[in-house]
């Protein structure tokens, strides 16, 4: 229930906090109030407790009746989750967890705190945890292009490898559907010439479909985070993204690929045909596993992962590793 008291003209405020007081006391319903627009808990209705804190009993005050309501739904929102029954910790099959660790430790005691790891060892790394990255092979000149465009097998992508170039396809970084020599040597010239750069990427050309974003990061207050959405600018010029503690229960993976806005779009919007959710679902519940396992990892970046009717696949992916960030206990926080 929310009350809302702004009298238009000065009045004695006494009373009518006395009688919202008494009306909510013993009460389990959830009562709060946009009291003279007050932000916070008013001392005339606050119930104050041996520490001289607001307990059970006081009615917060907002500064709109929006505000109220907002506040209100979020408590809600708190409540459904809390009352969910617990899901359950599934561990993907086909794991090999001491591999990668070893990989970690190698790096680091060569590579000093921490770097981002080439695409080869990224590759190498996501292998483990049955993570495949769409084959490619790097390539510094024409002729090599093309040995490596019929080691794949055609069609194939020519792609840039600058920062600058990666996950812009604005910018004209990518030659897609290169389907014979001859056009594997124009789009090698090509590009090479308009990134400046003669170490280009040859990846054999994957299952088309809709374009996703996963990566996991550190978050100074909740620790790693995994976070989903689609790829494309305008899913990052809104922030389109749905966010998830880890490591992912079952129902926590599922919820996640579900999350976004935009999430109609891989169950078949307009008559399209449905992605493979289940590969979505096992593709991050892989990710969780690897973050979760070793605590060296920084970041991973999985862009884009392509979702179609056939399954999910890695057509790009960072991964930097690093010491793991001081916890250092920030002190009590509690809400004002």
């Amino acid at each position: 229930m929310i009350v809302v008291f702004v009298p238009p003209v000065a009045v004695e405020v006494e009373p009518f906090a006395t009688a919202l007081g008494n009306a909510v006391r013993g009460s389990d319903k959830p009562v709060l109030s946009t009291f003279l627009a007050t932000e916070g808990i008013p001392d005339v209705l606050a119930v104050r407790g041996p520490g001289g804190h607001p307990v059970r009993g006081s009615v917060p005050s907002y500064s709109s009746p929006e505000r109220a309501v907002a506040a209100l739904a979020a408590a809600w929102r708190y409540s459904s989750w809390r009352s969910r029954p617990v899901s359950n910790l599934v561990r993907p099959k086909s794991i090999d967890g001491d591999r990668a660790k070893q990989l970690v430790r190698d790096w680091r005691s060569a590579g000093g705190q921490g770097r981002w790891l080439s695409d080869f060892e990224t590759a190498e790394r996501l292998a483990c945890y049955g993570l495949d990255v769409v084959a490619f092979r790097a390539v510094t000149d024409e002729n090599e292009a093309v040995a490596a465009a019929d080691e794949l097998g055609y069609p194939v992508a020519v792609k840039a490898t600058g920062k600058r170039w990666r996950h812009r396809p604005d910018l004209g970084g990518v030659r897609l559907d290169v389907a014979d020599a001859s056009a594997v040597r124009v789009a090698y010239r090509n590009l090479a010439a308009e990134s400046g750069e003669p170490l280009l990427h040859v990846q054999r050309m994957a299952v088309k479909g809709i374009g996703c974003v996963v990566r996991v990061q550190d978050d100074p207050s909740f620790g790693s985070l995994i976070s989903f959405g689609l790829a494309g600018v305008i899913s990052d010029l809104l922030g389109d993204r749905a966010y998830r503690v880890l490591p992912l229960t079952e129902d926590e993976a599922a919820q996640l690929i579900d999350a976004p806005k935009a999430a109609p779009l891989l169950s078949g919007y307009r008559n399209a045909v449905p992605v493979n959710k289940s590969a979505l679902i096992d593709l991050v519940q892989r990710i969780s596993a690897l973050a979760e396992d070793i605590p060296d990892i920084r970041e991973i970046s999985c862009e884009p992962v392509l979702a179609s009717a056939d399954g999910a696949y890695i057509t790009d992916a960072r991964v930097r590793i690093g010491p793991e960030p001081t916890k250092a206990d920030l002190g009590p926080r509690r809400l004002r």
